[in-house]
């Protein structure tokens, strides 16, 4: 049995993550703030004795014996991690060095959650991970964009300097049950807009592009991700299908008989208008890796969710 550290899981990934990593049969210590993590993502898991949650910052120092941390902590929407940006920046870079430390002083194999948002927006499609990304220093996603591309530095420095066991996965665009409502993501807000009979917003005119990684598929690239040898990563998780933001809206009007109306809204800043993961980097490194839930598949399950909300 490994003794391993999630933190920030109580959020929408992490919890998942939590229930995998204990069927797999593991010691799991489940950290968070509840900043956007939620108590009932986990409560399910409380009567395990194997499972251990933690109210905890991860911006202050924690310690532990551990074999194993996944680095999730972060607000990860722009509504969110936009409410107080200073505390965004510092979760990803005070967060990293706390874990770090930790992982430097107990030996510890540690994986770092990136994002495809230090692409910012790319002028290379689709993005592979040589690529250097083309990001606004200081706009309003900033403090969510550099913190997580300074995580990724600190991850590189600690291993270089001292021989810290680390892996960085770049996440693209997921979803799946237990996303929050109010996130402000375009999948919740569309099937939440769906459901409720409100108008479908749409920003800009609805040609950028996303590609969407549902929640499983994410969850078992980064247990692959962890388990490899002799590769650090940075590593592309995501679905490299690709959909435009009015089909995506069709797709949900249709799949929830929904009878809002499409409307279309400006453009927030620094929004990127292509967003697709190359793969191909995973699927050599990690025993063939790739998304195997199509998005209507994955959308039933979500939407079923958050009808049941």
């Amino acid at each position: 049995m490994k003794q391993i550290l999630v933190t920030g899981g109580a959020g929408f990934i992490g919890s998942h993550l939590c229930e995998r990593l204990l069927k797999d049969g593991n010691n799991v210590i489940c950290m968070d703030n509840y900043f956007t993590g939620r108590k009932q993502n986990v409560v399910h898991l409380l009567d395990n004795p194997y499972f251990e949650m933690v109210r905890h910052d991860v911006t202050f120092p924690y310690y532990v014996e551990v074999d194993e941390i996944y680095n999730l902590a972060c607000p990860a929407s722009p509504i969110h991690y936009q409410f107080d940006p200073v505390s965004t920046t510092k979760t990803s870079v005070i967060g990293a060095i706390n874990m770090l430390g930790l992982a430097k002083r107990t030996k510890a194999r540690i994986l770092q959650a990136s994002t495809s948002e230090v692409y910012g927006d790319p002028v290379v499609h689709p993005q592979e991970e040589s690529y250097w990304g083309n990001v606004n220093p200081i706009g309003l996603r900033s403090c969510y964009d550099e913190g997580k591309r300074c995580a990724e530095t600190l991850f590189m420095d600690y291993h270089r300097q001292n021989k810290v066991d680390i892996k960085i996965i770049r996440i693209f665009n997921t979803y799946g049950p237990r996303m929050r409502p109010d996130d402000g993501r375009v999948v919740s807000n569309f099937i939440m807009q769906a459901l409720k009979g409100e108008d479908i917003t749409i920003y800009g005119d609805g040609m950028q592009t996303r590609s969407f990684q549902y929640v499983d598929d994410l969850i078992e690239g980064m247990v692959r991700m962890m388990a490899s040898e002799n590769f650090t990563g940075p590593v592309n998780l995501g679905n490299p299908g690709e959909f435009t933001m009015i089909e995506l809206a069709e797709i949900i009007l249709k799949m929830t008989n929904s009878k809002s109306k499409i409307i279309f809204t400006p453009l927030p800043s620094d929004d990127p208008k292509q967003r697709k993961p190359n793969i191909t980097l995973a699927k050599e490194k990690l025993n063939g890796w790739e998304p195997k839930v199509r998005l209507e598949e994955g959308l039933i399950e979500t939407i079923k969710y958050f009808k049941s909300l």
